[in-house]
């Protein structure tokens, strides 16, 4: 028989910190703009998270400042700023999250052997003087205070509890138990929380959490076994996205609890009918994709090929399905757009998916808008969405692509040199000049990126090369993402077209920009041209 499916609301409230915007956006090539941070913590509070973990604002100016829009601008869910344990940490997270409502800082320092001999250099005793010192001094400035024992599951157990106890006493709200490095076993963990509870009595007052990484793949188990164990607060991501392997996904935390309510006894406030879109959001913002078998919100999540698995699901969903596509906000059917509709028609489109765009944004995909919709038939929320995600990743243009021509390479089957070489030819403008060059390369892509080197005279090495269609049929739009380095830090680019080489021109270009624009920035010039941009070859 079926199992009888339970209340969605029995027993324990389990609280959902959401730590993408500054766990996940530590990433490599992860960074968002302040204007995506914010778009992406509105899409947060829609889905009613209890908590945004919204940066670490003591990092960088940056940072500060969008720790500070989001407190700003974003109402209903606790927003708060990481700190390490020392004064000016504190006091930047202070300042940053005054504004909002709902503030909180969220302090840690390490606790392990490991970590307080070779990264600290502090004994037991001067890490437990700092902690409890650090927790006061951010309770003195914010109503809300966590602290984290960092490297939790590798730190001695007595020396936890101890450290636990003390920070209890000085004021914390809310105690985090990490799995820093994604060590720890979800039996393992289990025991850790049953441990700490009956060795710290106080710790029942106060909010128990757990931040799992995914190094051995076991950040959801873990994170749920914890919830089993006694935890009350659990701090993910969505997509999983975070340092290394990642943290625990949000999505699956939250359906594993939903979907199995009547095993952990347990519930989340979060509207899952928001996942889809969050996912979206994150994937364009930061240009991390999702492998296609992803739980929840991978293209296959909900897709069946299996004969017996179709003939299964078309007599009774549940035979092949645990949950229903549209509870996760997966759209059940795709409203068509094509050259005929408006501005004012994309606009609702463009904030019912989610986003929100300035006047200058919205101009710009419309006119991009119209381009497909000429070269389609039918133009589908996920070519709109490609578009905008490419629109939300822009990047001043130092340099703007003009012009292009590609010579592709021939093929003959009998093995005999055609002779044919892949060659391109580019024009870019940068200010008022124009550069033009041509290069020849192993393929069309190639000699294209060859010859964009030449004009931008920019140094960096292409780390990665991907192409998704984000539609079916031969007019598909194609999506191609890029990650280049500069020797120092990564920066990727997307770009969304019919056309697959334009679309890997103008990818790159972006991604070509970003590495200009950076350097710009960090050089304090106020203009860039193509002399003022050393040259060294890929």
């Amino acid at each position: 028989m079926p199992r009888k499916k339970a209340s969605l609301k029995q027993g324990k409230r389990i609280y959902i910190l959401d730590t993408t915007l500054r766990d996940g956006e530590q990433a490599p090539g992860a960074s968002i703009s302040t204007q995506g941070k914010l778009d992406l913590a509105r899409q947060l509070a829609r889905m009613k998270v209890d908590a945004i973990e919204a940066g670490f604002a003591v990092s960088s100016p940056v940072q500060f400042e969008a720790v500070k829009t989001i407190a700003t601008n974003v109402k209903g869910p606790r927003i708060i700023s990481l700190a390490r344990s020392v004064p000016i940490d504190i006091k930047a997270a202070a300042d940053a999250t005054r504004p909002a409502k709902k503030r909180g800082i969220h302090v840690f320092i390490a606790t392990s052997d490991i970590h307080m001999k070779y990264k600290l250099k502090k004994s037991k005793e001067e890490v437990l003087k700092y902690a409890v010192k650090s927790v006061k001094m951010a309770k003195d400035v914010s109503p809300h205070v966590e602290f984290s024992c960092e490297d939790a599951t590798r730190t001695q157990l007595p020396f936890l509890a101890k450290v636990v106890a003390a920070t209890i006493d000085a004021g914390a709200d809310v105690i985090n138990i990490p799995d820093t490095v994604g060590y720890t076993i979800p039996g393992e963990y289990s025991a850790m929380i049953a441990y700490l509870y009956k060795q710290v009595p106080a710790l029942k007052k106060v909010r128990l959490s757990v931040h799992c990484h995914n190094d051995l793949g076991l950040a959801v188990a873990n994170s749920l076994a914890a919830a089993e164990a006694g935890a009350g607060q659990i701090e993910c991501t969505i997509n999983g996205i975070g340092e290394r392997a990642g943290n625990a996904s949000l999505e699956e935390v939250v359906m594993g609890i939903i979907t199995r309510s009547d095993y952990f006894k347990c519930y989340t406030n979060v509207n899952t009918r928001e996942i889809y879109k969050a996912s979206r959001m994150v994937t364009a913002l930061t240009g991390h994709k999702v492998q296609v078998n992803k739980a929840i919100i991978g293209d296959n999540a909900f897709s069946h090929e299996a004969g017996i698995h179709q003939d299964g699901v078309l007599k009774h969903r549940q035979t092949y399905e645990i949950m229903k596509a549209e509870d996760v906000g997966w759209p059940s059917n795709r409203i068509v757009m094509g050259r005929h509709s408006g501005r004012h028609a994309l606009q609702k489109k463009v904030e019912g998916l989610g986003y929100t765009l300035k006047a200058q944004q919205l101009q710009h995909l419309y006119e991009r808008f119209l381009i497909i919709a000429d070269k389609k038939r039918e133009v589908y929320d996920d070519d709109i969405m490609a578009l905008i995600e490419e629109e939300l990743n822009v990047t001043p243009k130092l340099f703007v692509l003009d012009y292009f021509h590609i010579v592709s390479g021939a093929f003959d089957q009998s093995g005999g040199t055609t002779g044919i070489i892949p060659t391109a030819t580019v024009r870019i403008k940068i200010g008022n000049t124009v550069v033009q060059h041509a290069a020849s390369g192993d393929g069309p892509i190639d000699a294209i990126y060859r010859a964009i080197d030449k004009c931008t005279d920019t140094p960096v090495t292409l780390n990665e090369f991907s192409i998704q269609a984000h539609t079916g049929g031969k007019s598909a739009m194609g999506d191609v993402h890029v990650v280049v380095s500069d020797g120092k830090r990564l920066y990727n680019g997307t770009s969304s077209e019919t056309d697959i080489l334009e679309a890997a021109a103008r990818a790159y270009m972006t991604a070509v920009n970003k590495v200009a624009y950076f350097r710009r920035k960090a050089s304090g010039k106020k203009k860039t041209t193509k002399k003022s941009v050393s040259r060294k070859r890929r």
